[in-house]
């Protein structure tokens, strides 16, 4: 007779992370509301926790992908800009109506990867080979070069009439319908719906441009892949700078003004919690594991069938949409933007804070996120007056020291609690029930 060995009864790891995760929550919440820490050190909580969550995404990129990226403010202030337009417009009406710029937002983004869908269909790539393969055997090569491209420029062009007529004839019903949702709704439900809409928005439309400058760029290696976005991050800087040329309440190099300032602890915790457990079961998934393939050994992924230009492009296109999201939430914390926020020097932070947690950890960036906002505001306020800027110089020693005394990062690649790879189910192993006869049939069969 045969039985299966009892499974031990373990206590589940999301048990603890969970309490551990309102207990931060409520802590927060309490010494707020019992006014136990000031308004600044509340903001810098919130700080904290929105580093935490463009951390996550650049750690997907760099850490468990392995695109060492540099652009990643880009995409910061594009979900910062795009979501504070959206909900500037709900209380200044700029566009001209109160829904315009999420309803023409909205019909891009369709109209963009319609267009995606659209080449995709024309299969614009092997028209473009096949067409060069036939030219070269009947004119010069630099002759079918240049014909070839121009008709990969007319699909593409057509492609590209057709979005931009879909999104001109999508854009007045969408803010039509959008509009008489939001006066159906009371005031502070309609300010909710559009800051949840501005937030996704933001982070879609950053995952969109990161998808689109991704095609071309993930081809580079690593170390020119760094500096191409870096590339990126300066043209959106100067970009921004000058903004007010084609959207007026940008204000470009002044600075955007009359944000409404709706990012509370409540939304930073809620999203952050969101992002994370999305990214931790994206990551255990399939293509989670073949987005860390691809940074374990490029070749060998390919080998095993693995997209791996898809996986680089889905990896940079989710971190995207993680610095997008926490952009908006950057943008109504302080209800104020200038383009000096959104510099080369700021884009550094997320990338000390992945490699001071640990590349490849997500536990790591969120203790290096919280210990790196508490250093620098904490020294803002132990330093004398008039010292204040030595802190620039304090906290890249401790750095240094904490990369050659751990090279690792505070955890490596380790995780805490429920975000741990998860343990594959026992399956049930075979035991006899009475070990003495059998080992007495055995000896009997011996002799």
């Amino acid at each position: 007779m045969q039985t299966t060995m009892p499974r031990k009864r373990l206590i589940p790891t999301w048990i603890p992370t969970l309490l551990v995760a309102i207990a931060v929550y409520l802590l927060v919440a309490y010494a707020k509301q019992t006014d136990r820490i000031s308004v600044y050190w509340h903001q810098v909580i919130q700080l904290a926790g929105l580093t935490a969550i463009t951390g996550l995404g650049l750690n997907l990129i760099y850490g468990f992908n392995g695109q060492f990226s540099l652009g990643h403010v880009g995409f910061y202030a594009i979900g910062a800009y795009g979501s504070a337009l959206i909900t500037k417009d709900l209380l200044t009406k700029w566009s001209g109506t109160n829904v315009g710029a999420l309803a023409w937002m909205i019909a891009g983004q369709i109209g963009l990867v319609l267009v995606l869908m659209l080449i995709g269909r024309l299969r614009v790539g092997q028209i473009r080979k096949g067409l060069a393969a036939r030219l070269e055997t009947l004119i010069k090569p630099h002759e079918a070069w240049v014909f070839t491209t121009l008709v990969t420029l007319i699909l593409v062009a057509f492609a590209l009439a057709l979005g931009v007529g879909f999104v001109w004839l999508a854009q007045k019903p969408l803010a039509a319908g959008l509009g008489s949702l939001i006066t159906k709704l009371p005031e502070v439900a309609a300010q909710n719906v559009i800051f949840v809409l501005a937030l996704l928005n933001g982070g879609t439309l950053a995952a969109l441009v990161a998808y689109l400058i991704g095609l071309p760029l993930l081809r580079l290696g690593s170390d020119y892949f760094g500096i191409a976005t870096l590339g990126f991050a300066i043209m959106m800087y100067t970009g921004l700078q000058n903004s007010d040329l084609i959207i007026p309440t940008m204000k470009g190099a002044r600075g955007m003004v009359g944000i409404p300032r709706w990012t509370t602890w409540g939304w930073v915790f809620g999203v952050l919690v969101v992002l994370v457990i999305a990214m931790r079961n994206m990551l255990y998934s399939s293509h989670g594991r073949a987005i860390v393939s691809v940074r374990e050994d490029e070749i060998a992924a390919k080998m095993m069938g693995i997209d791996v230009a898809q996986s680089k492009a889905l990896a940079f296109a989710i971190g995207g949409f993680f610095a997008g999201v926490a952009g908006g939430l950057y943008a109504h914390l302080y209800g104020f933007l200038h383009p000096s926020s959104f510099s080369m020097v700021k884009g550094f932070d997320p990338l000390i804070i992945i490699v001071f947690g640990g590349l490849g950890s997500m536990t790591g960036t969120i203790v290096a996120s919280a210990l790196f906002a508490l250093i620098i505001e904490g020294l803002r306020v132990l330093l004398p007056q008039g010292f204040e800027d030595w802190r620039f110089v304090i906290y890249p020693v401790l750095l240094l020291l904490i990369m050659l005394l751990r090279p690792q990062g505070l955890l490596g690649t380790n995780e805490w609690g429920w975000l741990r790879p998860p343990i594959p189910p026992m399956k049930g192993v075979p035991v006899s029930s009475k070990p003495s006869t059998a080992r007495a049939e055995s000896g009997e069969g011996g002799a």
